[in-house]
C-alpha cells in the first residue's frame, strides 16, 4: 500500500538534530519543529537547549528506550486528535542507534503518516573522511557490551568484504579495539572522535598503532577495512586461535576441532601444537 507523505493529514515527523555543532540544524528541521504541536524527545534536557537556541517553545514529552511501548500510545492519541507530532533523539537521527523505531513502526501500522527528514547522523561523516572504501559498506551500530557476545558478533563479520562502521562508548573503546584486532586482524581503520564538536579528532592507520595514542574521551565512530584475504586467521597462532574459541564459550575439544576446520589441517596437528603450551 502506498501513502503520500504530504497529504495534510496528522503526521509523525522523525526529525534529526545536530550531533554536536548546533549550527548544523537545517532550515527544514527548524521549520518542522515550529510546525508540530508536541515533541517527543529521548532526552528533554538536551532538546530544550536546542529549542531555546532556535527560539522555539513546544511541549516536550520524554520518549526513550525504556518507555517507547508506552509513549507510542501517546503519540497515536495526539495524531487521532488531529495534531502533528515531532520525534527527536538527543543527537542525530531517530532510529539510528537511537530510540524511534518502536514508535515509528507502531504509527505506520496504525495507518498514520510517518515522514523522516534528512539530517545529521555520525556514521556518514566518519565514513567519508576515513580514507577507506565508501562504495559499499555496512553500518553495524553498537557491538554487544559483553566481551563474549561482542567477539561472536565480530566472528560473523570476519569475512565481510566491505567497510564496516561501529559506534562505541569511551569506557569500552579500547576493549572493542582489542577484540577487533584479535578477531579481524590488524586492519586499517579510522576512528572519528567528537564529530562536529570543538575537539573533533580523526585517527587513521593500523589498529595496533591507533590504540596506543587514542584519547578515550567523547563519542566514537570506528570505521574498519573489509576482509581482503581468503583466510583472516593468518594473524593468529594456533594457540591464540583455540583460545579465541574457548573465550567465546566452546570447550577445548570443540575449539580445537573448529580451528582444524578453519585452517584445513588435521585435528592432531592442532592438538599437538596447542599442548606445547
Amino acid at each position: 500500500m502506498s501513502q503520500k507523505s504530504y497529504d495534510n493529514t496528522p503526521t509523525l515527523y522523525l526529525i534529526p538534530t545536530p550531533i554536536g555543532n548546533l549550527d548544523d540544524i537545517t532550515v527544514r528541521q527548524k521549520n518542522t519543529l515550529e510546525l508540530v504541536d508536541v515533541i517527543f524527545s529521548e532526552d528533554t534536557r538536551v532538546t530544550i537547549n536546542l529549542l531555546r537556541y532556535l527560539g522555539i517553545n513546544k511541549p516536550l514529552i520524554s520518549s526513550h528506550d525504556h518507555n517507547e511501548n508506552i509513549t507510542k500510545e501517546k503519540v497515536l492519541n495526539y495524531l487521532k486528535e488531529g495534531k502533528n507530532v515531532g520525534l527527536v533523539s538527543d543527537r542525530g537521527t531517530p532510529g539510528i542507534s537511537d530510540p524511534g523505531y518502536v514508535v515509528a513502526k507502531y504509527i505506520i501500522e496504525s495507518n498514520f503518516n510517518v515522514v523522516a527528514l534528512p539530517g545529521a547522523t555520525a556514521f556518514v561523516p566518519a565514513l567519508i573522511m576515513s580514507g577507506l572504501d565508501t562504495e559499499h559498506f555496512l553500518f553495524y551500530g553498537f557491538l554487544n557490551s559483553k566481551d563474549s557476545k561482542r567477539d561472536k558478533e565480530l566472528e560473523k563479520l570476519r569475512f565481510f568484504q566491505y567497510t564496516m562502521i561501529f559506534y562505541e562508548a569511551p569506557h569500552r573503546i579500547l576493549d572493542t579495539l582489542e577484540s577487533i584486532q584479535l578477531i579481524l586482524g590488524n586492519r586499517n581503520i579510522s576512528i572519528s572522535r567528537e564529530i562536529s564538536k570543538k575537539f573533533e579528532e580523526i585517527y587513521r592507520g593500523k589498529i595496533s598503532d591507533i590504540k596506543v595514542n587514542l584519547c578515550v574521551k567523547g563519542e566514537f565512530v570506528i570505521v574498519v577495512e573489509g576482509c581482503t584475504s581468503e583466510n583472516n586467521y593468518d594473524h593468529l597462532t594456533i594457540i591464540e586461535h583455540v583460545n579465541l574459541y574457548i573465550k567465546q564459550g566452546m570447550n577445548q575439544k570443540d575449539a580445537m576441532k573448529q580451528v582444524a576446520k578453519d585452517r584445513n589441517v588435521s585435528k592432531s596437528e592442532v592438538y599437538n601444537k596447542y599442548h606445547e603450551l
